[in-house]
């Protein structure tokens, strides 16, 4: 993921050896981790039990919040996929009974069917 993307707030593909290692800790016995997202500093994780955000706080990135989000209580999904001009893709999620979706955006390395496929078979199972 460039810089510049970064910058923009999109979101890259990360390797999930590394999201083990560095969150193996977060993650309940037999839980793993299916697919990982980076913007900037933060982290979105789908693990085959939930949706971890991993939201770095502060100039120094010392304080983290992990949002655990259980499947179960996503109650809607969209993705919006790149267009000629705009280069981004959008994944809203809504959660509970909240109006206000959880959005992120990714930049075109990103699959975003793959998102929505594995997000969908997550909240289906």
């Amino acid at each position: 993921m460039g810089l510049l993307s970064g910058i923009l707030g999109n979101a890259g593909v990360v390797d999930n050896n590394q999201l083990q290692a560095e969150y193996g800790q977060l993650l309940a016995g037999d839980e793993t981790i299916q697919a990982g997202y980076v913007l900037i500093r933060d982290k979105f994780l789908f693990t085959d039990r939930r949706l971890i955000l991993v939201d770095v706080q502060g100039l120094t990135g010392k304080k983290i919040e992990y949002l655990s989000i259980p499947y179960s209580k996503i109650t809607q999904f969209s993705v919006e996929t790149c267009g000629s001009f705009d280069l981004n893709a959008e994944l809203k999620i809504w959660v509970g009974s909240s109006q206000v979706p959880i959005e992120k955006k990714f930049n075109k390395s990103v699959n975003i069917y793959e998102v929505q496929r594995l997000l969908a078979e997550c909240i289906m199972a």
